[in-house]
Protein backbone atom coordinates (compact mmCIF):
# COMPACT_ATOMS: atom_id res chain seq x y z
CA UNK A 1 0.00 0.00 0.00
CA UNK A 2 2.04 3.06 -1.07
CA UNK A 3 -0.98 5.57 -1.27
CA UNK A 4 -2.56 5.84 1.76
CA UNK A 5 -4.74 9.12 1.14
CA UNK A 6 -8.19 9.32 1.48
CA UNK A 7 -7.86 5.55 2.77
CA UNK A 8 -9.36 4.26 6.42
CA UNK A 9 -7.27 2.75 8.88
CA UNK A 10 -8.07 0.68 11.94
CA UNK A 11 -5.99 1.19 14.95
CA UNK A 12 -6.69 -0.86 18.54
CA UNK A 13 -4.88 0.19 21.31
CA UNK A 14 -5.30 3.35 20.14
CA UNK A 15 -5.37 5.18 23.42
CA UNK A 16 -1.08 5.35 24.15
CA UNK A 17 2.11 3.95 23.03
CA UNK A 18 2.07 2.78 19.44
CA UNK A 19 -1.79 3.08 18.51
CA UNK A 20 -1.71 6.61 19.22
CA UNK A 21 1.73 7.08 17.30
CA UNK A 22 0.58 5.41 14.52
CA UNK A 23 -3.10 7.18 14.53
CA UNK A 24 -1.06 10.21 14.26
CA UNK A 25 0.87 9.33 11.28
CA UNK A 26 -2.00 8.18 9.72
CA UNK A 27 -4.26 11.40 9.82
CA UNK A 28 -0.99 13.13 8.86
CA UNK A 29 -0.92 10.93 5.78
CA UNK A 30 -4.55 12.20 5.02
CA UNK A 31 -6.21 9.35 5.85
CA UNK A 32 -9.71 8.24 7.79
CA UNK A 33 -9.00 6.83 11.30
CA UNK A 34 -10.99 4.87 13.30
CA UNK A 35 -9.69 5.20 17.23
CA UNK A 36 -10.59 2.02 19.28
CA UNK A 37 -9.14 1.38 22.77
CA UNK A 38 -11.06 0.08 25.92
CA UNK A 39 -9.50 3.35 27.61
CA UNK A 40 -12.01 6.50 26.42
CA UNK A 41 -10.31 9.43 28.41
CA UNK A 42 -7.10 7.88 26.19
CA UNK A 43 -9.24 7.56 22.83
CA UNK A 44 -10.42 11.70 23.16
CA UNK A 45 -6.32 12.68 23.97
CA UNK A 46 -4.87 10.60 20.75
CA UNK A 47 -7.98 12.41 18.44
CA UNK A 48 -7.03 15.96 20.07
CA UNK A 49 -3.40 15.44 19.14
CA UNK A 50 -4.42 14.45 15.47
CA UNK A 51 -3.85 17.24 12.67
CA UNK A 52 -6.75 20.02 12.25
CA UNK A 53 -9.11 18.82 10.27
CA UNK A 54 -8.81 15.16 9.97
CA UNK A 55 -11.32 12.64 9.92
CA UNK A 56 -11.72 10.14 12.87
CA UNK A 57 -14.17 8.00 14.99
CA UNK A 58 -13.38 7.15 18.06
CA UNK A 59 -14.84 3.50 19.27
CA UNK A 60 -14.92 1.82 22.84
CA UNK A 61 -13.70 -1.95 22.46
CA UNK A 62 -12.46 -4.69 23.96
CA UNK A 63 -10.40 -6.90 21.90
CA UNK A 64 -10.81 -9.91 23.54
CA UNK A 65 -14.46 -10.55 23.00
CA UNK A 66 -15.49 -10.58 19.45
CA UNK A 67 -18.86 -9.20 19.61
CA UNK A 68 -16.99 -5.95 20.63
CA UNK A 69 -14.01 -6.48 17.80
CA UNK A 70 -17.59 -7.17 15.47
CA UNK A 71 -18.78 -3.72 16.61
CA UNK A 72 -16.09 -2.17 15.40
CA UNK A 73 -16.14 -3.48 12.05
CA UNK A 74 -19.40 -2.22 12.10
CA UNK A 75 -18.91 1.53 13.20
CA UNK A 76 -16.24 1.76 10.87
CA UNK A 77 -17.96 1.04 7.99
CA UNK A 78 -21.04 2.78 8.86
CA UNK A 79 -18.91 6.06 9.19
CA UNK A 80 -16.51 5.97 6.06
CA UNK A 81 -17.55 2.97 4.11
CA UNK A 82 -14.46 1.03 3.99
CA UNK A 83 -11.48 -0.28 5.58
CA UNK A 84 -7.77 -0.24 4.21
CA UNK A 85 -5.52 -1.04 6.93
CA UNK A 86 -6.04 -2.71 10.02
CA UNK A 87 -3.94 -2.36 12.89
CA UNK A 88 -4.63 -4.92 15.49
CA UNK A 89 -1.86 -3.53 17.90
CA UNK A 90 -3.84 -3.57 21.43
CA UNK A 91 -1.67 -5.20 23.62
CA UNK A 92 -0.64 -5.61 27.45
CA UNK A 93 1.82 -7.58 29.72
CA UNK A 94 3.10 -9.68 32.68
CA UNK A 95 6.08 -10.90 34.54
CA UNK A 96 7.03 -13.69 36.85
CA UNK A 97 8.16 -17.50 36.40
CA UNK A 98 5.60 -19.75 34.83
CA UNK A 99 5.28 -21.83 37.75
CA UNK A 100 3.42 -19.29 39.80
CA UNK A 101 1.66 -17.60 36.65
CA UNK A 102 -2.10 -17.48 37.65
CA UNK A 103 -5.05 -18.91 34.92
CA UNK A 104 -5.87 -14.95 35.39
CA UNK A 105 -2.55 -14.02 33.94
CA UNK A 106 -2.58 -16.21 31.11
CA UNK A 107 -6.21 -15.20 29.99
CA UNK A 108 -5.89 -11.94 30.54
CA UNK A 109 -3.22 -11.69 28.22
CA UNK A 110 -4.01 -14.43 26.00
CA UNK A 111 -7.37 -12.60 25.46
CA UNK A 112 -6.38 -9.17 24.49
CA UNK A 113 -2.36 -10.13 22.87
CA UNK A 114 -3.50 -13.48 21.10
CA UNK A 115 -7.18 -13.24 20.62
CA UNK A 116 -7.46 -9.82 20.19
CA UNK A 117 -5.27 -10.10 16.73
CA UNK A 118 -7.64 -13.48 16.07
CA UNK A 119 -11.30 -11.18 16.27
CA UNK A 120 -9.82 -8.45 14.05
CA UNK A 121 -8.78 -10.90 11.40
CA UNK A 122 -12.40 -12.51 11.71
CA UNK A 123 -14.42 -8.86 12.07
CA UNK A 124 -12.01 -7.58 9.11
CA UNK A 125 -10.23 -9.75 6.41
CA UNK A 126 -14.02 -10.58 5.07
CA UNK A 127 -14.45 -7.46 4.27
CA UNK A 128 -10.96 -6.73 2.57
CA UNK A 129 -11.63 -9.56 1.06
CA UNK A 130 -14.28 -8.73 -0.92
CA UNK A 131 -13.81 -4.99 -1.63
CA UNK A 132 -10.39 -5.80 -4.36
CA UNK A 133 -8.79 -3.07 -2.85
CA UNK A 134 -5.14 -2.69 -1.65
CA UNK A 135 -5.68 -3.68 2.05
CA UNK A 136 -3.30 -4.06 4.38
CA UNK A 137 -3.07 -6.15 8.05
CA UNK A 138 -0.25 -4.94 10.20
CA UNK A 139 -0.17 -7.47 13.32
CA UNK A 140 1.85 -6.03 16.86
CA UNK A 141 3.73 -8.95 17.87
CA UNK A 142 7.34 -8.21 19.94
CA UNK A 143 11.03 -9.64 19.57
CA UNK A 144 9.30 -11.73 22.55
CA UNK A 145 7.74 -13.46 19.39
CA UNK A 146 10.90 -14.29 18.33
CA UNK A 147 12.71 -15.13 21.15
CA UNK A 148 12.64 -16.37 24.87
CA UNK A 149 13.06 -14.83 28.11
CA UNK A 150 13.13 -15.19 31.60
CA UNK A 151 10.21 -13.79 33.78
CA UNK A 152 8.30 -13.47 30.36
CA UNK A 153 6.61 -16.92 29.73
CA UNK A 154 3.12 -15.54 29.19
CA UNK A 155 3.97 -12.61 27.75
CA UNK A 156 6.42 -14.49 24.91
CA UNK A 157 3.52 -17.35 24.05
CA UNK A 158 0.99 -14.82 23.49
CA UNK A 159 3.56 -12.98 20.80
CA UNK A 160 4.57 -16.01 19.29
CA UNK A 161 1.10 -17.08 18.70
CA UNK A 162 0.66 -13.76 16.57
CA UNK A 163 4.33 -14.31 14.68
CA UNK A 164 2.53 -17.67 13.84
CA UNK A 165 -1.05 -16.53 12.83
CA UNK A 166 0.55 -13.31 10.49
CA UNK A 167 2.77 -15.64 9.02
CA UNK A 168 -0.39 -18.32 7.97
CA UNK A 169 -2.44 -15.53 7.78
CA UNK A 170 0.11 -14.17 4.95
CA UNK A 171 -0.04 -17.28 2.97
CA UNK A 172 -3.49 -17.88 2.73
CA UNK A 173 -4.08 -14.52 1.24
CA UNK A 174 -0.80 -14.86 -1.23
CA UNK A 175 -2.86 -17.69 -2.64
CA UNK A 176 -6.98 -16.48 -2.54
CA UNK A 177 -5.84 -12.71 -2.07
CA UNK A 178 -3.11 -11.07 -2.96
CA UNK A 179 -4.45 -7.72 -2.60
CA UNK A 180 -4.25 -7.61 1.00
CA UNK A 181 -1.17 -7.39 2.36
CA UNK A 182 0.67 -8.52 6.19
CA UNK A 183 2.92 -7.36 8.24
CA UNK A 184 3.90 -8.27 11.78
CA UNK A 185 5.64 -6.06 13.59
CA UNK A 186 8.88 -6.89 16.43
CA UNK A 187 9.78 -4.10 18.13
CA UNK A 188 12.39 -4.48 21.26
CA UNK A 189 12.08 -2.33 24.76
CA UNK A 190 10.13 1.11 23.78
CA UNK A 191 8.29 3.38 26.19
CA UNK A 192 4.97 3.05 25.55
CA UNK A 193 3.30 2.66 28.82
CA UNK A 194 2.91 -1.31 28.94
CA UNK A 195 4.68 -1.97 31.86
CA UNK A 196 1.79 -0.07 33.71
CA UNK A 197 -0.89 -2.13 31.68
CA UNK A 198 -1.05 -4.09 35.17
CA UNK A 199 -2.48 -0.90 37.05
CA UNK A 200 -5.00 -0.96 34.77
CA UNK A 201 -5.61 -4.84 34.72
CA UNK A 202 -9.42 -5.74 35.05
CA UNK A 203 -10.88 -6.95 38.57
CA UNK A 204 -12.22 -10.21 36.96
CA UNK A 205 -8.20 -11.06 36.32
CA UNK A 206 -6.95 -10.21 39.10
CA UNK A 207 -5.22 -13.28 40.72
CA UNK A 208 -1.69 -12.05 39.62
CA UNK A 209 1.75 -13.78 39.90
CA UNK A 210 3.08 -13.81 43.73
CA UNK A 211 6.85 -13.81 41.60
CA UNK A 212 6.56 -10.76 39.57
CA UNK A 213 7.73 -7.74 41.33
CA UNK A 214 11.67 -8.35 40.46
CA UNK A 215 11.19 -9.20 36.78
CA UNK A 216 8.52 -6.17 36.63
CA UNK A 217 11.18 -3.96 37.68
CA UNK A 218 13.50 -5.15 35.14
CA UNK A 219 11.33 -4.74 32.35
CA UNK A 220 11.10 -1.41 33.34
CA UNK A 221 14.31 -0.75 33.80
CA UNK A 222 14.70 -2.17 29.93
CA UNK A 223 11.88 0.03 28.76
CA UNK A 224 13.37 3.36 30.17
CA UNK A 225 16.94 2.75 28.54
CA UNK A 226 15.12 2.06 25.15
CA UNK A 227 16.38 4.33 22.95
CA UNK A 228 13.41 4.58 20.11
CA UNK A 229 10.37 6.14 20.84
CA UNK A 230 6.61 5.61 20.23
CA UNK A 231 6.48 7.74 17.23
CA UNK A 232 10.06 5.91 15.80
CA UNK A 233 8.31 2.58 15.84
CA UNK A 234 4.89 4.12 14.16
CA UNK A 235 7.29 5.78 11.42
CA UNK A 236 9.34 2.45 10.56
CA UNK A 237 6.10 0.58 10.85
CA UNK A 238 4.46 2.68 8.22
CA UNK A 239 7.56 2.97 6.20
CA UNK A 240 7.13 -0.84 6.03
CA UNK A 241 3.61 -1.08 4.96
CA UNK A 242 4.38 1.24 2.22
CA UNK A 243 6.76 -0.88 1.23
CA UNK A 244 5.07 -4.27 1.32
CA UNK A 245 7.61 -5.76 4.09
CA UNK A 246 6.47 -8.96 6.20
CA UNK A 247 8.47 -9.05 9.50
CA UNK A 248 8.78 -5.64 10.77
CA UNK A 249 12.13 -5.57 13.13
CA UNK A 250 12.57 -1.87 14.22
CA UNK A 251 15.64 -3.47 16.12
CA UNK A 252 18.25 -4.69 13.88
CA UNK A 253 20.18 -5.85 16.82
CA UNK A 254 17.52 -8.21 17.78
CA UNK A 255 18.44 -10.19 14.89
CA UNK A 256 21.74 -11.69 16.85
CA UNK A 257 19.47 -13.45 18.96
CA UNK A 258 17.26 -14.13 16.32
CA UNK A 259 19.81 -16.26 14.65
CA UNK A 260 21.41 -17.97 17.74
CA UNK A 261 17.94 -19.52 18.44
CA UNK A 262 17.62 -20.78 14.91
CA UNK A 263 20.94 -22.22 15.23
CA UNK A 264 20.29 -24.06 18.66
CA UNK A 265 17.43 -25.76 17.17
CA UNK A 266 19.81 -26.65 14.04
CA UNK A 267 22.29 -27.84 15.42
CA UNK A 268 20.33 -29.66 18.22
CA UNK A 269 21.33 -27.23 21.33
CA UNK A 270 20.08 -26.42 24.50
CA UNK A 271 18.41 -22.76 24.54
CA UNK A 272 20.86 -20.64 24.82
CA UNK A 273 19.84 -17.92 27.51
CA UNK A 274 19.24 -14.58 25.82
CA UNK A 275 19.05 -11.81 28.75
CA UNK A 276 15.40 -10.07 28.87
Amino acid sequence: MEDLKNKVAVVTGAASGFGRELAILCAAEGMRVVLADIDEAGLKHTHSLLPDGAQALEVRCDVSKQESVDALAQASIARFGAVHLLFNNAGVGTTGPLWSTTLDDWQWVLGINLMGVAHGIRSFVPGMLASGEPCHVVNTASAAGLGAYEGSGVYCASKYGVVAISECLYHELQTHAPHVGVSVLCPAFVNTGIADAEERRPAEFGERNPGAAPYAERARQAIRAGRLSAADIARITLDGVKAGKFYILTHPKIKASIETRMQDILLDRTPTHVAG
